[in-house]
């Protein structure tokens, strides 16, 4: 079932959402190579709760952590580990949120210190698919929709989109219905509607989409070992236009203040 919120029920999960952003752009001012992802989940964890927040993945399904810090060919679900990231890595970290009745849940995955032109290209394409995916959340259009427009982008550039995994609703549950493929025909699919709340979460792989587990029962990594992008907004949808409840603003700013560059 399809959960419609009102205007006062968006407002709320907005608040959600910014805290996981604030919370993100926290990890982006942190983020250097020699610093465990260990580290950072403390720091994560000791900011939700000091801003009125619940970390959201913690003991969700048995998760223990709050963030799912997914390094280089690990797709998503990775948990923080003692081991320091190096100088070109790439960190996806998906943090989740619950205030105020509400969920929010929102990724970036970041460059540690330079990457390569090829990883850079990843980055940029997954981070652009995300929001073509966006631009489809318009009332009277369908799910299918969404995943059209992500697919197209990032398979012209040769890379592989997950299919096992997939964005959803959400709202008082972090996942509800309708899940949002990031692949898909137009026009098929659940129709989009007022007050209607998505987490759309691009998943791109730098070659194959194939994707296997590892043995920890978490970890989602990508069949050949090559890198993989994950990014994530919580989209609402009013006045019949999607209307994101998260942003990117607190990563970005806090990069730039690195003189770290944006993809």
């Amino acid at each position: 079932m399809i959960h419609i919120k009102t205007r006062e029920e968006i407002e709320l999960m907005r608040k959600s959402a910014q805290l996981v952003s604030k919370t993100l752009g926290l990890m982006a001012e942190m983020l250097e190579p020699g610093i465990t992802t260990l580290d950072m989940d403390k720091k994560a964890e000791e900011f939700i709760r000091d801003h009125g927040g619940v970390p959201g993945f913690l003991g969700m399904y048995d998760f223990p952590n709050t963030l799912c810090m997914s390094p280089n060919e690990q797709v998503v679900h990775g948990y923080p580990s003692k081991d320091p990231l190096k100088e070109g890595d790439v960190i996806s970290i998906d943090c989740g949120v619950l205030m105020n009745g509400f969920y929010g849940d929102h990724a970036y995955t970041f460059a540690v210190g330079e990457v390569n032109d090829e990883v850079k290209q990843l980055l940029k394409v997954t981070k652009e698919s995300l929001y073509l995916g966006i631009e489809q959340c318009s009332a009277g259009k369908r799910i299918g929709d969404i995943g059209y427009a992500i697919q197209q982008h990032a398979e012209k550039h040769g890379y592989g989109v997950v299919r096992e995994l997939v964005g959803h609703g959400l709202g008082r549950e972090m996942h509800e219905s309708p899940e949002v493929p990031n692949f898909g025909k137009q026009g098929r699919g659940p129709k989009l509607k007022e007050g209607m709340v998505l987490a759309i979460e691009p998943m791109v792989n730098m070659g194959t989409r194939a994707i296997r587990q590892l043995p920890d029962g978490w970890s989602i990594v990508t069949g050949d070992g090559r890198y993989s992008a994950h990014f994530e907004h919580d989209v609402a949808i009013v006045d019949g236009k999607p209307d994101i409840l998260s942003t990117f603003d607190y990563v970005e700013e806090a990069l730039a203040k690195k003189g770290i560059e944006v993809y």
